[in-house]
């Protein structure tokens, strides 16, 4: 039967004799949602990371409250006849605080201007078109890998990678030892990150984590007793050549893991982490080694002995509890690393949040020490059979980075220089007569953004071969660029088609020689959700009737 189909802002007649179930999204709506989640959102906590801007001595404060963009200077067509750029003036309102005075200025500042997104999600700059390519990279969080040394036995690593900050490398070595490297940094046992982090004697730390043959191990091979040895032994490792205090080792841990200037999960890198560290996802099968009560009410929700069901273990993600003991048969383990025995107990442990709290979305966005923890036992778990190892070409472990957070992370860049000009010029200028507008250098800001639109390997001259050339290129993901893969350095496996892009990217569509698979294109009804993961619409199936419904839901 003859239909109307709803095709982007058109409507047309189909002759299928099978209905749409949905219509045509709008294609380029990936370029326009980003760069207006830029102007809304992504301007705002840019300035908010730097903001305040402080004097190294604490007297002068600069506070950046509010921003608004101006009206563009030309229009598109007048952009493109006179050869400069579509863009409007940035203009942030800024407050100068003195503490000794009590004083307070505030000024509008002129902060450049800004390119503007065109109807058609293209940028107009020096009168060429040009379009911002999304970028597929690997996503912040912590991954698990295994590989079999000479004797064939299974050894497991780990790695917390963030957004921006420095790397965790765990692994276990062929003598079961644990062992931790920073920022690539030698190796050291794990219990003298630990002890770092305020676990300092030995039984804190088997109390945390059960009494685990390879810790025991570790703790063997530890030279530190205490926290304030294990705090200058990490000192050491990290700062060879500086002189080594407590106090030094405890400011260089807080900069490096706790700072929020310095560490960045990002939003996506702390989904990740509390979905692969939760409790529910990994005790889903196994056997409960002991009773767990509801703290509130006393009520045992959870007998020594009993299968943990997937209900339960959502059960036990609601009230909250941090951790488990469970059984392990000696089947699940492998023979050559265990002694006989028939039973083990093993603590399983989480990093206390769940994947659906939204507060923590909002406020810890760096790596905190549950999370170290939860990570360290995780790694111990696997060789028990407890946990999954990851597949990094799976692409729910990989996400994009659209316009609108590429160009944010370049603002960064650009503020970032700003602050250190500020600071300097804070030292230097006369207090009595010193404001906002003298302070700040928009320079750096500028710079930034002129070398990004202009010479960045993801801006690039908009393909104007014909209408659906266009199209393509504004739908295009790239692998390569700043902060993703190269291609001299890129493999085999990451190239190929995997089964995870199916619905999600197209896998024919890629170009041959030396770019193949690093460049793809997003499939016609995928769309990105808020962590940059790339979703597909799935019809529901329903059960009892066997039939599938027109009910749609979008998944990773």
């Amino acid at each position: 039967m003859v239909h109307p189909v709803n095709q982007g802002e058109r409507t047309r007649w189909s002759y299928s004799k099978i209905d749409e179930v949905m219509d045509m999204p709008d294609l380029i709506e990936i370029q326009k949602d980003s760069y207006k989640w830029f102007l809304k959102q992504g301007l705002s906590e840019a300035l908010q990371d730097i903001s305040p801007v402080e004097d190294f001595t604490g007297n002068l404060v600069l506070e950046f409250i509010d921003y608004k963009m101006g009206e563009p200077k030309h229009t598109e067509d007048e952009a493109r006849e006179r050869d400069v750029n579509y863009s409007a003036p940035l203009k942030v309102k800024a407050r100068l605080i003195n503490n000794e005075t009590g004083e307070v200025r505030e000024q509008e500042v002129f902060m450049g201007d800004f390119p503007l997104m065109t109807e058609n999600g293209t940028f107009i700059i020096n009168g060429a078109e040009r379009v911002i390519v999304s970028q597929l990279v690997r996503s912040p969080g912590v991954y698990f890998d295994s590989e079999r040394d000479k004797s064939g036995r299974e050894l497991f690593s780990g790695q917390i990678i963030p957004n921006r900050g420095a790397w965790i490398d765990m692994e276990v070595n062929s003598r079961e030892i644990l062992t931790v490297r920073i920022n690539r940094t030698r190796k050291l046992p794990v219990t003298v990150l630990l002890r770092a982090l305020g676990y300092g004697t030995n039984p804190q730390i088997l109390e945390l984590l059960g009494k685990d043959e390879k810790l025991l191990y570790t703790l063997e091979k530890d030279n530190t007793g205490s926290e304030t040895e294990g705090l200058i032994e990490l000192y050491k490792r990290l700062r060879p050549g500086d002189p080594p205090t407590v106090e030094n080792a405890k400011s260089l841990i807080e900069f490096m893991f706790f700072n929020r200037k310095r560490y960045d999960l990002g939003k996506a890198g702390r989904y990740k982490f509390n979905k692969k560290l939760k409790l529910s996802s990994r005790i889903v099968g196994h056997i409960s080694a002991e009773n767990i009560a509801d703290k509130e009410t006393g009520e045992i929700v959870l007998k020594k002995g009993e299968r943990i069901t997937r209900d339960k273990a959502k059960l036990l993600e609601r009230l909250k509890v941090r951790h488990i003991k469970i059984q392990i048969s000696e089947d699940s383990i492998d023979d050559k690393s265990r002694s006989e025995s028939k039973l083990w107990k093993v603590k399983v442990l989480c990093n206390g949040y769940s994947k659906e709290d939204d507060k923590i979305f909002k406020t810890t966005k760096h790596v905190t020490s549950d999370d170290i923890i939860a990570a360290i036992n995780y790694l111990i778990n696997l060789s028990y059979g407890v946990g999954n190892i990851d597949d990094i070409d799976y692409l729910g472990n990989r996400r994009l980075r659209s316009v609108g957070e590429l160009l944010q992370n370049q603002f960064r860049i650009g503020l970032s220089r700003m602050e250190r000009v500020i600071k300097e010029r804070m030292t230097i200028q006369d207090v009595d007569t010193i404001t906002p507008k003298k302070l700040i250098n928009i320079r750096p800001v500028v710079a930034a953004m002129n070398t990004f639109f202009g010479s960045s390997q993801l801006s690039q001259f908009m393909d104007q071969t014909n209408p659906l050339a266009e199209l393509t290129h504004k739908r295009r993901l790239s692998a390569l660029g700043p902060g993703g893969l190269s291609r001299e350095r890129a493999g085999f496996d990451v190239r190929d088609v995997h089964h995870s892009h199916y619905g999600r990217m197209c896998p024919i569509e890629t170009p041959e020689g030396p770019n193949i698979g690093l460049i793809s294109s997003l499939s016609s009804f995928a769309k990105v959700n808020e962590f940059g993961f790339i979703e597909t619409p799935y019809r529901k199936v329903d059960k009892e009737r066997q039939v599938v419904t027109n009910e749609i839901e979008y998944f990773t």
